[in-house]
């Protein structure tokens, strides 16, 4: 892919395989044919950033509602006036429930589509966020391990989630497939993640599935399919829970300032 221009609308690859840069997009304010482009570039790269944009929660709403219904997931608490837009600070790397490869809230019936973060407060140095990609995680398996994976299903569940919030009684789980297929592209990915997420295969023990979903796992994000986001002030970044995962890095301090807004996008049943 290279860098195109399209109603003012710049698209640059950031890596070979993951991402592009968008530039010229007012995001609060695009016209249709300037979203037509930049939706093109989302389903086709998996993830975007878009530099300088300093969105406040009118504009931030105004962009999501472009791609779809604004959820609200359970056991979190939304900014004042701006149902759907989480405040996200720095909680201390211990405390910190993302640090780790994870596609946005997979325990949920109908996962998020997309998630996009729009920065507010940076640290000076550090907390970068990871991207791979999920499309070319399932391509580089082999026939057979694509055969074995048809029909598996993996128990997501809130574990994570649920400790950090307190959560008390049940933790939720759904049920998904390994491999789901983009419901616009088409596309086959793989739909995996931390152990602690994923801690079995259906109608299997977590001894017995733990094998595979540990090489699924540590084979999804290798180098060259992956993006490492470095974030400036103004950055707003969106990407496809659908067919990525994501690592939030937490090398900042426990005392460092890193303030995102975050909204999510509501998505089909995995399929």
């Amino acid at each position: 892919m290279k860098k195109t221009v399209e109603h003012g609308i710049e698209v640059r690859p950031l890596t070979g395989s993951t991402g592009a840069a968008i530039r010229g997009a007012p995001l609060g304010n695009l016209t249709d044919e300037q979203f037509a482009v930049i939706q093109r570039a989302f389903l086709d790269r998996c993830m975007l950033t878009f530099p300088d944009q300093h969105l406040d929660g009118a504009d931030l709403t105004a962009f999501a509602q472009r791609w779809g219904e604004i959820m609200q997931t359970p056991m979190l608490t939304y900014l004042d006036g701006y149902p759907g837009i989480l405040r996200i600070f720095n909680r201390g790397k211990a405390a910190t429930p993302t640090e780790y490869w994870h596609p946005d809230s997979a325990y949920l019936e109908r996962p998020p589509a997309i998630s996009i973060l729009a920065a507010q407060d940076l640290p000076e140095v550090g907390g970068d966020t990871i991207f791979c990609n999920q499309y070319l995680a399932y391509e580089a398996l082999s026939d057979g391990m694509k055969s074995y994976l048809e029909g598996l299903r993996g128990k997501f569940t809130a574990a994570i989630m649920a400790r950090r919030t307190g959560h008390e009684g049940e933790v939720p789980f759904c049920y998904h497939p390994i491999v789901r297929t983009h419901p616009e592209t088409g596309r086959k990915a793989l739909f995996v993640s931390h152990a602690d997420t994923v801690p079995s295969l259906e109608n299997m023990t977590e001894a017995e599935s733990r094998p595979l979903l540990d090489f699924l796992y540590a084979h999804s994000p290798k180098p060259d399919r992956s993006y490492r986001h470095i974030w400036q002030p103004g950055d707003v970044v969106m990407w496809d829970n659908r067919c990525s995962m994501h690592y939030a890095v937490h090398d900042h301090g426990d005392e460092a300032e890193r303030i995102m807004f975050r909204v999510t996008i509501a998505g089909d049943r995995p399929a």
